[in-house]
């Protein structure tokens, strides 16, 4: 064991293990250390300035998923977009469980919004399902705002993938999606424009949605399939 792991292990949490494990049933247990997010936040901060933190980024694949979440963390702290968006690329075929994908993006991507929505357009497109959903989710987290754009939403509700992660972040999108741009959102969903399951998903999440009226939850309890 490196002495960076030993330091991980130190950390663990065998309960919040078991329960995190079950979270994230494709990924082998003995992989899970049993980090809390924030702990792991906390020690990425502090590891960031350790002479070490440049080597541990250039080797991939690690060992444990909590050396994945934490080389994520080392990547958000990343101020030049050039160089942040290089790292997400060379990490992303590394990502193998949706809690990594969700956890990190650099704010360089959000201070650079016509860069990184050319590559999130690009990255849903590619054949990892891991790099399709982290492009969705920069599209749902970035652009549904006032940087929305319709071709963005056409472009989502084109990914068909038999991925069961891909089709939940679609879904999210789309329950996002009827809360913060309605009317495309809704076109969308009743011109049946998504798989059947993943429109019925993004539904049953916009139903269970805060932002959401009650008058508007009834209405689209009747576009289920």
């Amino acid at each position: 064991m490196t002495e960076l792991q030993r330091e991980l292990f130190s950390m663990s949490d065998s309960g919040y293990r078991d329960f995190h494990a079950r979270l994230m049933p494709n990924i082998d247990k003995a992989r899970i250390i049993g980090i809390r997010t924030p702990v792991l936040r906390k020690f990425a901060a502090e590891f960031s300035k350790d002479s070490r933190a440049a080597k541990f980024v250039a080797e991939l694949p690690h060992e444990y998923y909590e050396e994945n979440n934490l080389h994520a963390f080392l990547i958000e702290k990343i101020k030049d977009f050039d160089r942040a968006l290089f790292e997400t690329e060379r990490f992303l075929p590394y990502v193998d469980n949706w809690a990594t994908c969700d956890m990190f993006m650099p704010k360089a991507f959000a201070k650079n919004k016509d860069k990184i929505a050319e590559k999130a357009l690009e990255w849903i497109n590619s054949p990892r399902p891991y790099t399709v959903r982290y492009g969705i989710g920069i599209l749902m987290k970035l652009f549904l705002d006032e940087d929305f754009k319709p071709e963005y939403m056409d472009k989502v509700s084109r990914v068909r993938s038999d991925e069961y992660y891909v089709n939940m972040m679609i879904a999210w999108y789309f329950a996002t999606a009827l809360a913060k741009q309605y009317d495309c959102a809704a076109e969308c969903i009743e011109n049946l424009r998504l798989d059947t399951w993943v429109h019925n998903k993004a539904i049953q999440k916009a139903v269970e949605s805060r932002r959401i009226s009650e008058d508007t939850k009834r209405y689209l309890k009747t576009l289920k399939r």
